[in-house]
């Protein structure tokens, strides 16, 4: 039953505290679901001489396994829309953790069922995309100046934990390696992931989701009438409760969907090219040696994490799509140059950090700007989506690239072909999304004559 009341039901307020958990710990999931992801590239040799695979067999085992994690991926993103953000984070982080655990069966299994367990990675990797949908809400409905100032930056500091991860998994396994082995490594890397999933229980849900939560009980319950007010009151219809994938495709979100998952295809290409296979072109185009270009991509993760923080604050200055953009097209140009300059250690060490340096540290943008470009009841849906997408630019790159290789042609060609030009094309590709994007605030809005009833029995 509809009361006629000057105060409408509200979100409680999110506290300092609260964002403050909920950032260290998303950090802690996307950390070690990278440290998930490049333990297994690091020790794929090993686990490839423990199944008799030989490199072509492995590759093409790794190819299935990222068109799996794909599929995976997209998973996510209903699981975020219907049960929640804090769910989805646990869901995410949970698959990783899971996903590490029963690699450490890869020595025992077929290689169809490893293929079906490293697809459970693609919820890992997704996790970034539930990130950037949970923490732009939760940002967005903070009451302090300093967070809705500087809250790319601050997200900046979660989306680090790529380079924190990646460096984890290579000082670990170095370490870890000898004693317990390659099975004992997977397993250990499972522990801090379903710790952190467990954790998730403890966060604070984002007030938007809240919000269509309680519109959704109250409809469930019968009281359309109240549902219908705390709606307008919301300034949601009440339509906008409910979501199918197929809604990231449909009016303004479509124009979003296209130019951000396309861009992030197209980055993906140049995150193959030069970051996964850092080392073989680095050998292949500049006769680098191993151990150096194993130096070069150390130092690189280092340069990459620079690279977050910066591109954060300048997005909350300029606008992150322009950062991004921005950034992409830089780093396009940059390794084209890394590419076909000399071959000089010093130059080469100075244009592939330069180059990594804007083509990973827009990540801190991308993701947070992608949460922010959907409507709340679809923001999961649309940026697990977009996050999910992007390793088919990745299947799509070494597909390419061993094509021209074995077609006589050489690493030089294909770096700047499936990696500098996909580069400068993803920049492009973002500059087609819309310029600013806003997360609704209903914690904030002011309540309205004829709103819901303050009653939270529903809620």
């Amino acid at each position: 039953m509809s009361t006629n009341s000057n105060t409408a039901w509200r979100p409680a307020h999110v506290t300092n505290r609260q964002i403050k958990f909920a950032t260290i710990l998303c950090f802690l999931a996307w950390a070690f679901a990278v440290y998930d992801f490049i333990l297994f590239g690091t020790l794929l040799p090993e686990l490839g001489r423990e199944l008799g695979l030989n490199e072509a067999e492995q590759a093409t085992m790794v190819t299935w396994m990222s068109v799996g994690a794909v599929g995976m991926g997209l998973i996510a993103g209903p699981v975020v829309d219907k049960f929640g953000r804090k769910a989805g984070l646990a869901f995410t982080t949970a698959g990783a953790g899971i996903a590490s655990a029963l690699t450490a069966l890869g020595g025992i299994v077929p290689v169809a069922v490893l293929v079906a367990i490293r697809s459970l990675s693609g919820l890992g990797l997704s996790e970034q995309g539930v990130n950037g949908a949970y923490l732009s809400e939760l940002y967005g409905a903070s009451d302090d100046p300093r967070i809705k100032k500087r809250q790319g930056f601050i997200y900046s500091l979660v989306q680090g934990g790529w380079p924190i991860g990646a460096i984890l998994a290579a000082a670990l396994t170095a370490v870890l390696l000898p004693v317990i082995g390659w099975a004992g490594c997977f397993v250990f890397a499972a522990i801090p992931s379903l710790i952190v999933a467990a954790l998730a229980r403890k966060l604070r849900e984002s007030p938007q989701f809240e919000s269509i939560q309680k519109i959704r009980k109250l409809q469930k319950t019968g009281r359309h009438a109240d549902a219908e007010d705390l709606s307008a009151a919301l300034g949601i219809e009440e339509h906008e409760t409910r979501s199918t994938l197929a809604d990231v495709f449909r009016g303004r979100s479509l124009r979003t969907t296209l130019a951000l998952g396309l861009g992030h295809i197209l980055n993906y290409f140049p995150v193959q090219v030069f970051s996964v296979l850092g080392t073989t072109v680095l050998v292949s185009v500049h006769n680098v040696s191993f151990t150096n270009s194993l130096a070069i991509l150390l130092m690189s993760n280092v340069i990459a994490y620079l690279g977050y923080l910066t591109h954060g604050f300048f997005g909350d200055k300029f606008g992150r799509r322009n950062v991004i953009a921005f950034g992409w097209i830089t780093g396009g140009i940059v390794f084209t140059a890394m590419i076909f300059g000399p071959s000089d250690f010093w130059t080469v060490v100075a244009l592939y950090s330069l180059g990594t340096f804007f083509l990973i540290g827009p990540y801190s943008c991308v993701l947070f700007f992608v949460g922010e470009s959907y409507d709340t009841r679809i923001r999961g849906r649309g940026a697990t989506f977009v996050a999910a997408v992007g390793p088919i630019g990745a299947i799509l790159s070494s597909a390419l690239a061993a094509t021209l290789l074995s077609g006589g042609g050489n690493w030089a060609t294909a770096a700047f072909l499936f990696g500098a030009i996909p580069c400068v094309l993803s920049g492009v590709a973002v500059l087609f999304s819309r310029k600013h994007q806003h997360v609704a605030d209903p914690v904030h809005i002011p309540a309205v004559a004829g709103g819901a009833p303050a009653d939270e029995s529903a809620h």
